[in-house]
């Protein structure tokens, strides 16, 4: 990025904080929340479960405003940024409730803004105040496309084609591999050739994530995710082999480096300077369950992929001048969901196996003034804890209402009927699931649909049964509301 160009934005960015931050101490308080998460990590469920159980507030017990009774209301109010997509609330809780369906994956920002009323704790504050709470739902993948920033497109197609030879990943990669092999960087210029490469390369991502990595991402997460800008020349570009350092004018590989120039400096930076540093505290969603199934090579990919998450933040303890002109982010939560496929015994287990993983990037976080958490939670509990004879052994299993098509050995589910499964039981040492002991295959768990939740006698929406959501808002904003 040239000099002048990031002063500019370092300038923009700052003008934009102080204001935020002018407003928050001297007018309303304000606090900003980034959710986002991997894959198939239920962003969505969860940011529907936070404004489902603040809306009508529910006697949280590890949320210490609400089970104090301090809560007195929250509403959904008109957002801040109106060029960022409102968060569908109330269609993904009427297909949660009403159609028992899981909402859509998250696949572009979205954002809403909730007014927190609430009888302060008590000494010299005490009395009413108002907390503004504006959440920004946005996919983990665009998350990881902060790493190309200081990447040049010559290093970037390096690493990528590297990467390929990680084991699992050649044949995956074999028909991009060889579109590539015929590629010369320096031939002219060709649209219709630039567009095979970027469709093979993209057919390689998508393989990717449907793959043992489903967990694991390589950028550029637009790929997969382009929203409007599907079919735009930003999303039309590849690595290419044997590239010198220098491009030659006009050739094909000066056209790639230009659209990846152009995808940092328009879609990567923008987001970075608009959303992503605004954050106060930031929740990032992940599903363990999935690659511990996979094996440890996937529990490699998420553990390099947790880290690259984290080094993206602007983390650390606030002053007075970084409040106004530089905010950071002083929490973050990690949070292994879908704990409500593990019988309860395994919870503790799951959650330390995710700090194991998160350990690394956890002390660099904590080093700089921040605060880390972790929780293993289900934000919409779709099971109920049970017990199955299997001969003489009793195990402790979980039951709930398969998915139509979902199966466990020969059996195959209707999507009506309920069934209890016993998935497995996470070894007490949790490096031992990194060196392997659970070899892949071993979880014998299917998609369950929500739990069927009635209104109550009034009318009112019924209560989504969760598993440790609370004690992730504690963490989150519970300090906010004192």
């Amino acid at each position: 990025m040239p000099p002048l160009f990031d002063y500019a934005a370092q300038a923009g960015s700052a003008i934009k904080a102080f204001a935020e931050a002018s407003s928050d101490l001297l007018i309303q308080p304000t606090l900003r929340l980034g959710v986002t998460g991997l894959a198939r990590s239920g962003k969505t469920v969860f940011t529907t479960a936070l404004i489902h159980h603040l809306v009508e507030g529910h006697a949280l017990p590890a949320f210490e405003p609400a089970q104090a009774g301090r809560l007195r209301r929250a509403r959904l109010v008109p957002q801040p940024d109106d060029d960022v997509p409102r968060f569908p609330f109330e269609e993904n809780f009427s297909a949660l409730t009403e159609a028992r369906r899981w909402p859509g994956s998250t696949d572009r920002i979205s954002q809403f803004r909730l007014a927190i009323e609430y009888e302060r704790a008590g000494g010299w504050r005490s009395g009413p105040a108002t907390l503004m709470l504006d959440v920004v739902d946005y996919p983990g993948e665009w998350l990881l496309d902060l790493a190309l920033v200081d990447q040049s497109y010559v290093a970037w197609s390096r690493a990528t084609i590297a990467g390929t030879r990680r084991a699992g990943r050649a044949e995956i990669a074999a028909p991009w591999l060889a579109l590539m092999r015929d590629l010369d960087p320096t031939a002219p210029l060709d649209e219709v050739l630039a567009e095979r490469a970027a469709n093979a390369f993209k057919a390689y991502l998508a393989a990717l994530r449907a793959g043992a990595e489903s967990v694991a991402t390589t950028p550029p997460g637009r790929f997969l995710m382009p929203g409007d800008l599907a079919g735009s020349p930003m999303l039309t570009f590849a690595p290419l082999d044997r590239l010198e350092e220098t491009q030659v004018p006009g050739s094909l590989g000066a056209l790639m480096e230009r659209r990846f120039e152009a995808y940092k400096s328009k879609v990567v930076e923008p987001f970075f300077r608009e959303h992503f540093q605004r954050v106060d505290r930031q929740i990032v969603l992940v599903d363990v369950l999935s690659a511990v199934d996979s094996g440890p090579a996937a529990l490699a990919e998420l553990e390099e992929a947790l880290d690259a998450v984290l080094l993206a933040f602007r983390i650390g303890r606030n002053s007075l001048l970084s409040r106004f002109f530089a905010p950071r982010a002083d929490r973050i939560m990690f949070a292994a969901t879908k704990a409500d496929h593990l019988h309860q015994s395994s919870h503790d287990r799951l959650d330390a196996l995710l700090r194991l993983l998160v350990s690394r990037a956890m002390r660099r976080t904590e080093a700089a003034g921040a605060r880390v958490g972790t929780v293993a939670l289900a934000s919409v509990r779709a099971t109920r804890e049970t017990t199955v004879h299997d001969g003489g052994e009793v195990l402790r299993a979980v039951s709930g209402t398969p998915e139509a098509g979902e199966h466990v050995g020969d059996e195959i589910f209707d999507g009506l009927s309920e069934a209890a499964v016993f998935p497995g039981e996470l070894p007490a040492d949790p490096q031992a699931v990194l060196d392997g002991a659970v070899p892949p295959g071993s979880f014998r768990f299917p998609r369950f649909r929500p739990p069927p939740v009635k209104p109550d006698a009034l009318g009112r929406p019924g209560h989504l049964p969760q598993i440790r959501l609370d004690r992730a808002m504690q963490f989150l904003i519970g300090d906010r509301l004192t």
